[in-house]
């Protein structure tokens, strides 16, 4: 396929780069990960007038944020009946009234800064194509009503393709969500706010005061830290036993505004396909965004995956050239509900912010009002729907638990097995597991032909990980942490690279 490989939303809004922190700083609050879960609770403290340090890896808003379809919508494909069935209605309605008020919440900081991030209200539909997940439509709608949600069935829609049935609702919204993020950083740090990019913070002291020690040695001392880095990387919330990772692939393209199919779609048939439309240059046109094809890190052939997503586009929007693809990573809680609040049962000011399940627009506005809320001593009547030091919710949803964690054990032991003799086999530009001397080596051949050789086991826990062909990166199917082919740490959970070893020892014996 001939396209960029990489985001738009990062291409169209690059934003000027924070220099990385160089000595120690003293704050009252640090916040660990600027994604929008990050951002937001860095933004609202610092509303507040505390003083506040951000520390990203990588760039603000460059990862799973910089790579979102940027939905910011109350309507979660299935989810109010599930939590109506697995909690109770009042938890359904405090998911609805929280994800809602996130909505409003962005609505009023663009009006109030002036922010030029194409906010479009839209209205939200679940679909299905499958006469036999028709109950399932009409279950979600009467919850989400139930909920609070101006929720209706429908079997029209303006999609071009036709529909079985839907939920629809009204006056969500989408925007752009490098420009809306940017420009919440410009004012945070116009409120005093420290922002700097490329600090991996590999240790968390807690206390009072916590520390936070960063990859050159730096520390941050606070009253409170914030770990927003998507999944967790301190392993003390135990969120790896309660997070799945899924990888979902992006393809988009320009079109005429008359195709437009205005509104924001998704559909749980066929693994996802996710539907919704964006302002595109200077002449009227839209961008049309599909997104689908999830997965777990690790596992598919994500070249092929990217073909039958184009094929799927191509064939429902015929005459659309894609000229754009990337790929995103969502963290799934096997109890439905994102995990936002103390990181641990233990914690006084350790906060956590995790687990949208691909709802993080939403959900990462609302975790920075909550987050806020909770370090200066208010508590939103919502906030224990997200507490994540909650426990009967996990022991109702025991089934996804044990499933998690028996597809964690299979990849554990079973990916020990697997490996090529040598790396002969390895065309120029592939990788793949060798098996040399009893051991694992994760073989990247460049398009050289030179060979990069690493420890093929994840530093996270000690998983195997799998070359990724279409993004050139090596992952794991564990907990989703993702390496270049130096061994670089791309994602978390992992915080640490992966070994380097001498591409000698991949090749055959004599």
């Amino acid at each position: 396929m001939d396209s960029t490989q990489g985001s738009y939303w990062i291409e169209t809004a690059p934003g000027e780069a924070y220099p990385p922190l160089d000595g120690d700083l003293d704050v009252d609050v640090v916040v660990v990960g600027a994604g929008i879960a990050g951002i937001s609770t860095a933004y609202e403290v610092a509303r507040l007038g505390r003083s506040v340090a951000l520390l990203e890896a990588g760039t603000v808003a460059g990862g799973v944020t910089g790579h979102t379809t940027a939905k910011v919508s109350a309507l979660h494909t299935l989810v109010y009946d599930k939590l109506r069935r697995t909690r109770d209605e009042e938890a359904a309605r405090l998911y609805a009234v929280s994800q809602s008020e996130a909505i409003e919440r962005a609505a009023e900081l663009v009006d109030e800064l002036g922010i030029a991030c194409d906010w479009e209200r839209r209205d939200a539909y679940t679909y299905t194509h499958d006469a036999g997940q028709v109950p399932k439509i009409r279950a979600e709608t009467d919850a989400a009503r139930a909920a609070g949600l101006s929720a209706e069935l429908v079997t029209d829609t303006p999609l071009p393709y036709p529909v079985t049935a839907a939920v629809k609702v009204t006056g969500q919204a989408q925007f752009h969500p490098r420009k809306y993020l940017l420009a919440l950083l410009d004012d945070c740090v116009a409120r005093g706010g420290r922002v700097f990019e490329h600090t991996p913070v590999v240790g968390l002291h807690e206390g009072e005061p916590c520390r936070v020690t960063t990859e050159s040695g730096a520390t941050v001392t606070a009253r409170d830290v914030v770990v927003a880095t998507h999944y967790p990387i301190f392993d003390r919330s135990m969120a790896f036993a309660r997070l799945s990772s899924r990888r979902e692939l992006v393809v988009a393209g320009p079109m005429a505004a008359g195709r437009d199919p205005d509104g924001m779609y998704i559909t749980p048939d066929e693994g996802t396909r996710s539907v919704r439309t964006a302002p595109y240059g200077s002449d009227g046109q839209r961008l049309l965004i599909i997104t689908g094809e999830h997965f777990t890190p690790g596992t598919a052939d994500t070249d092929e995956r990217f073909a039958r997503l184009t094929s799927w586009a191509t064939e429902h929007f015929p005459g659309v050239t894609f000229t754009h693809r990337w790929a995103t990573q969502d963290n799934d809680p096997t109890d439905t509900v994102p995990l936002v609040g103390p990181l641990h049962h233990g914690a006084r000011h350790a906060w956590v912010a995790t687990g949208f399940g691909g709802w993080g627009m939403s959900g990462g506005i609302m975790a920075g009002r909550l987050l806020s809320d909770l370090m200066t001593g208010g508590r939103p009547v919502w906030a224990d729907l997200y507490d994540p030091r909650r426990l009967r919710t996990v022991a109702r949803e025991a089934p996804a638990f044990l499933q998690h964690q028996a597809k964690v054990g299979k990849h554990f032991i079973g990916d020990r097995l697997h490996g090529l003799d040598s790396a002969d086999e390895i065309p120029p530009g592939g990788g793949d597991i060798v098996r040399a001397g009893g051991k694992q080596i994760a073989v990247h051949r460049d398009e050289g032909g030179q060979l990069h050789a690493l420890s093929a086991r994840c530093t996270h826990l000690g998983c195997i990980v799998s070359f990724n062909s279409a993004e050139r990166s090596w992952d794991c199917p564990c907990h989703g942490s993702r390496f270049d082919v130096d061994g670089k740490v791309i994602q978390g959970p992992a915080t640490k690279p992966l070994e380097q070893r001498e591409p000698r020892h991949a090749e055959p014996s004599e």
